[in-house]
């Protein structure tokens, strides 16, 4: 619940008086670390950072004017994959911020890349935390957005959009079956 009412302050209140952003450009969202983020050692809890990207990732989307597409074509974007490396703990009460941007494409997906940074020692941006996100658009009504209609309703130019080769073998590496398909679990 707790995030919900995040994720609504964000929308109403933050994303809206925020600078608007190109496609290309990167996000800076704001944020603090809140009592109900910590888990048993009295730091963010790892899976809060996920959450808290989600936000970040809502804010970009509105500042860039991708949210006013999806809501004109029907889509919504679902996380598919994402993996993050932690460096230094965020703790209580502290401030940071989540940059995040789209790195670009391959043929299924979109690439995001989210920093959790504060001031560092010498005042210029420290990375705690770096996340990769694997998303796909769907439409309300049914099926996966082709990545060639994003491209082409977005007006997203590829040619400046580039993901790097290991984190398009990370997007290979970690797909599972389509839903069409049979997944069993075996060991």
């Amino acid at each position: 619940m707790h995030m919900l009412f995040r994720t609504l302050w964000h929308m109403w209140f933050v994303g809206r008086r925020g600078s608007k952003l190109t496609f290309t450009d990167v996000a800076r969202s704001r944020f603090r670390v809140w009592p109900t983020d910590l888990d048993l050692l009295r730091h963010m809890n790892n899976g809060k950072y996920l959450s808290i990207m989600d936000v970040a990732r809502f804010d970009l989307i509105q500042r860039n004017g991708v949210m006013a597409l999806f809501s004109r074509e029907g889509w919504y974007p679902v996380v598919v994959g994402q993996t993050i490396s932690y460096r230094k703990s965020l703790n209580p009460w502290m401030r940071f911020w989540i940059e995040s941007r789209i790195l670009g494409f391959d043929d299924q997906a979109v690439y995001m890349e989210q920093r959790f940074v504060r001031p560092g020692s010498d005042r210029r941006p420290e990375v705690y935390a770096r996340a990769v996100v694997r998303a796909r658009i769907l439409r309300r009504g049914g099926g996966v957005v082709p990545v060639g209609e994003i491209i082409e309703k977005s007006g997203a130019n590829v040619d400046e959009l580039g993901v790097p080769e290991e984190i398009l073998a990370w997007g290979r590496a970690t797909r599972l079956p389509s839903t069409r398909d049979a997944a069993p679990s075996t060991w």
